[in-house]
């Protein structure tokens, strides 16, 4: 099925068309691989970045909407990612960067992609452990600016995952979660999953 990604909101797509089209921003972007793309340079795959702040021991949530991340295509491939973020002005481009998550978000879309139910993709991050996972909602007709994880949504752990999770693993949030409580919480490790 394929998947239902959310429009991105206006003002943070130009913003980021708007950072790639300046020399200055993209040279002092700290990213060599967009510095030595070769041919045009588009954003692509907007996905909402949440944060979860918040895990209680029965497994709820607190997420909030922290940004919007856009893949840079050059060629066949992501060279790169943009993230914007709410300022008091609206959405602004705010960072360029690569790195691992770069090639593990799109592996994890391309096998979100042969899934049969369709999912709305959004990306979650536990600061508390370093991790980043592709959060595959269940209601592709919501809003991707607003929501918190569903029981039978899907989290995938990307790589660098945690030591005892495995990365491109789908979990359901109600399975996931509560290992993750154990993991950001004081105390022994109660529970892995590899």
């Amino acid at each position: 099925m394929p998947l239902h990604v959310p429009p991105a909101p206006a003002p943070a797509l130009r913003s980021v068309l708007t950072a790639l089209g300046s020399p200055t921003a993209v040279r002092e972007a700290r990213t060599p691989s967009l510095r030595a793309a070769q041919g045009p340079t588009t954003p692509e795959l907007p996905l909402p970045v949440y944060v979860l702040d918040e895990i209680t021991a029965a497994g709820a949530s607190a997420t909030r909407l922290a940004g919007w991340r856009f893949l840079i295509r050059s060629g066949d491939h992501a060279v790169a990612a943009a993230e914007t973020r709410l300022t008091p002005d609206g959405w602004a481009f705010s960072h360029f960067f690569e790195g691992p998550y770069i090639t593990s978000t799109e592996r994890a879309l391309r096998q979100a992609e042969t899934m049969k139910q369709p999912y709305q993709p959004r990306l979650l991050s536990v600061p508390g452990l370093y991790m980043l996972t592709l959060w595959l909602h269940g209601d592709c007709t919501a809003d991707g600016a607003s929501g918190h994880p569903a029981a039978t949504d899907l989290l995938v752990p990307l790589a660098p995952a945690p030591p005892g999770i495995a990365a491109h693993r789908p979990h359901r949030v109600a399975e996931l979660l509560p290992v993750l409580t154990h993991r950001v919480s004081p105390g022994p490790l109660l529970g892995q999953l590899a």
